[in-house]
């Protein structure tokens, strides 16, 4: 016990739920803690001192004096903890990361309401939604959004009086259709209202509103034969129906719960948090928290639960932890699951905390270890991944086609985190007919390393897919058939969330959006569909050439594809010497032909 703290203080503390604080000589706030009875929890500070670690013994050092406040009960404690430690920011307290430069989404207080991103709460000028701690989420929902309802994105005063009059006019947007003109009252604010409820409802996760309202539209158009209106209600629901099966579904079962999961060591504490709505995880964050005093996890999780759920807005009523909560918060159930599907999401949640932990251990490791930063970075990905060896030489296979039509597969090779353009293939499936991703992976998969296996080259030392379970498992079957399944690790990347996808397990990878290795494997995914889209327009650019030479006299399909084969352009043919297109024409067709690519190319000209 210090000097500043006398003797007699602490028998006469009441041993009542509350909140108390220690002081400093200059009378500022240095600690605040909560506790189920406050005389047995001040009292431990000052008694056995040699028992406490060296923080918690300065702690005591600097007392001065102490207040506490009585509450009802152990919650209510928590609460009053929660809100004074952020009003005074002791330096012993754990400070939690402030999520102010996360973006939110906000549905305005107006006529005609907007949708709007901002990083700065004001409840005053509409209902927020969020954060959003993947921005490009957020802006792919509000591209969806968009697409589905002529929402206008204008910031005109709509009021019914300037409305009425008349001192706004239309702008492109209405022209090309993504906004009905109630600027000029061309719509009424409650026909708008309508899709403002299917909107608030999408993004509060109910996607079944939004979904029936579309099949309702689509029928009732159907059934007045007005059959193009009825297609274009069908393609709205379509979009959502996507849009919802690209998020990571555990179960639709479940319904709306929040998932914490934390390990910790003597310094830190990591936290993963789900939010899941209707058995989609609508938010998935990862954070790391420093410790002051050797918190107690139970009463750390609880802090960080509390700060979490109000920072999200959550309002869920089943809390699933793997460690128990020291604390029962009102109405709400907290449930450590032992089997089943909540333990499956457990164990996503579990697994994600743990990759973060060892993600930052080894970026810290590397840090201070200095060296060569691609070699930083492939052992980053190959801990991150779990790999047995170092991933030299990783191959990324991804397909392009517009509406089946002109179909290419890109595969692009890294060696050592550095693009190997030498490497890179090129593939037009053989045996696949129309716009099957699945079947064009088989196919391209087989094809590459069929031949690796013929020729006895080197094989990667990772494999990388874009595209989540249903790519990945055709990219497994392929190497099941040629017997290379389990002899080479290969992954499948989601864009959407960026989720890591693994065989055989339906739990997916969230990786630090900061992290290195994350951000190689997003290298290689995207010079992969930069390489497989110049590829496809350039095919679709000499298939139209063809269908064009295909139209002059005397030339059919192969004679095209020839033509096309030997001189690359319309205009190479046409500069080139008559001996030339005669190797391919022959005498009698070449005059003829000149002449009509004369009179071809002035019309383009």
């Amino acid at each position: 016990m210090t000097d500043f703290v006398p003797k007699n203080i602490l028998p006469s503390l009441p041993e009542e739920p509350g909140v108390y604080r220690y002081f400093d000589a200059s009378d500022t706030i240095i600690y605040i803690g909560k506790a189920k009875n406050l005389k047995n929890r001040i009292s431990s500070y000052f008694t056995n001192l040699q028992n406490h670690n060296t923080k918690t013994r300065k702690l005591v050092q600097q007392i001065c004096r102490l207040e506490f406040t009585i509450v009802h009960s152990e919650f209510d404690a928590l609460l009053l903890e929660n809100t004074l430690i952020k009003q005074f920011q002791p330096k012993y307290n754990i400070l939690l990361r402030d999520d102010k430069t996360y973006p939110f989404i906000c549905l305005t207080k107006e006529h005609f309401p907007r949708l709007i991103t901002s990083r700065r709460i004001d409840h005053a000028a509409g209902t927020f939604f969020g954060p959003y701690a993947n921005p490009k989420a957020m802006n792919g929902m509000l591209e969806m959004i968009h697409q589905l309802y002529p929402l206008r994105s204008c910031s005109l005063a709509l009021k019914p009086g300037n409305i009425e009059q008349g001192k706004f006019k239309v702008c492109l947007e209405y022209h090309i259709g993504n906004c009905k003109g109630p600027c000029e009252g061309l719509q009424k604010e409650d026909d708008y209202l309508v899709y403002i409820d299917q909107v608030t409802h999408i993004l509060k996760g109910n996607y079944q509103k939004p979904k029936t309202f579309f099949q309702e539209r689509m029928q009732e158009s159907s059934g007045r034969l007005a059959f193009e209106e009825a297609q274009e209600w069908k393609e709205k629901w379509e979009l959502l129906e996507n849009f919802q099966s690209k998020s990571t579904v555990v179960n639709p079962s479940i319904h709306d719960i929040d998932v914490f999961s934390m390990v910790s060591d003597e310094q830190m504490a990591y936290v993963n948090f789900m939010k899941v709505i209707n058995g989609t995880i609508l938010q998935s964050q990862t954070y790391e928290v420093k410790k002051k005093l050797n918190e107690d996890e139970s009463d750390l999780l609880t802090m960080l639960i509390w700060e979490k759920r109000d920072q999200f807005h959550s309002e869920a009523k089943e809390i699933l932890t793997n460690i128990p909560m020291s604390i029962e918060f009102r109405g709400i159930k907290n449930t450590i699951p032992l089997m089943g599907d909540k333990k499956k999401l457990l164990d996503m949640s579990l697994k994600n905390v743990l990759y973060f932990r060892k993600e930052k251990a080894d970026r810290k490791a590397a840090e201070e270890s200095g060296g060569d930063r691609k070699m930083r970075v492939l052992l980053t990905l190959k801990n991150d991944l779990h790999l047995k060896h170092l991933p030299k030489r990783i191959e990324c296979f991804d397909n392009s086609n517009l509406q089946g039509t002109n179909p290419v597969s890109a595969m692009v090779c890294f060696i050592n985190a550095q693009a190997a353009k030498k490497e890179y293939r090129l593939f037009t499936p053989r045996t696949v007919v129309g716009p099957d991703d699945f079947a064009t992976m088989y196919e391209v998969i087989t094809r590459r390393y069929t031949r690796l296996i013929e020729e006895e080259a080197e094989m990667p030392d990772l494999i990388i897919v874009d595209g989540g379970k249903g790519q990945l498992s055709a990219a497994c079957d392929a190497l099941k058939a040629i017997g290379l399944y389990g002899q080479v690790p290969i992954i499948g990347i989601a864009k959407r969330l960026e989720e890591i996808y693994f065989p055989e397990d339906s739990l997916p990878l969230y990786i630090d959006k900061k992290s290195e290795s994350l951000k190689l494997i997003q290298q290689l995914r995207d010079e992969a569909h930069r390489f497989g889209i110049t590829a496809h327009r350039n095919k679709r650019s000499k298939n139209f050439l063809i269908s064009q030479l295909e139209e002059l006299d005397g030339i059919g399909k192969l004679t095209a594809q020839k033509l096309m084969k030997h001189f690359g352009t319309i205009r190479n043919m046409y500069d080139s010497p008559a001996e030339d297109l005669e190797k391919v024409l022959g005498k009698s067709k070449t005059p003829g032909f000149r002449k009509q690519l004369k009179i071809w190319l002035d019309e383009k000209s």
